[in-house]
């Protein structure tokens, strides 16, 4: 299994690094520019790029066309895009494949692989909800980053969790993250 996950310059970095941290190998990771600029301001005054890279098997920059799996030839499982911001979404609903990102969310779209968008905005306009829309009718999984509270939860991880684990549901990877309904 191979799973490919990248994380855009929306606020909610944290959810695309608890969700690679807990990802199966083999772990694919891009890192947008403007993640890296987010997650100044979001992790404590900025990611570690070298104990992210860590987490995954693989590292590409979002500038990298040559990575294998820029081409729909090359089989990987799964696209996650967490969090994803309303900028890569809007290209990839339009067709527009101008980096490694939305070149990839276009391949498992025209193939028909997993595509698992986490978005984290809000309110959100017309124009957001078209695109919401478009990518899920083109078959996209589209997850607000958005966390339930029955299984209770008592610090910050246990709300990454939660969506994580919706995350890893989606690619059928079994998982106890979370209390569940009715356990």
């Amino acid at each position: 299994m191979e799973y490919v996950l990248a994380i855009t310059g929306a606020s909610g970095i944290a959810y695309g690094v608890d969700i690679l941290k807990k990802l199966p190998s083999k772990k694919v990771l891009i890192l947008s520019s403007g993640a890296l600029e987010v997650a100044k301001y979001e992790l404590k005054g900025g990611v570690n790029v070298k104990i992210l890279k860590s987490y995954a098997d693989e590292y590409y920059d979002e500038g990298d066309f040559g990575a294998p799996f820029a081409s729909g030839s090359h089989k990987y499982d799964a696209l996650i895009i967490a969090p994803a911001s309303m900028n890569t979404i809007g290209k990839i609903a339009a067709g527009i494949s101008d980096n490694l990102v939305t070149r990839i969310a276009s391949i498992s779209l025209k193939e028909r692989r997993k595509l698992i968008i986490v978005f984290r905005e809000m309110p959100l306009s017309t124009i957001h909800l078209r695109n919401l829309l478009t990518l899920s009718e083109a078959g996209a999984y589209i997850l607000p980053a958005s966390p339930g509270f029955y299984h209770g939860p008592s610090k910050m991880d246990d709300l990454f969790s939660f969506v994580t684990s919706r995350v890893l549901d989606i690619i059928g990877v079994d998982n106890r993250l979370i209390k569940r309904w009715g356990d």
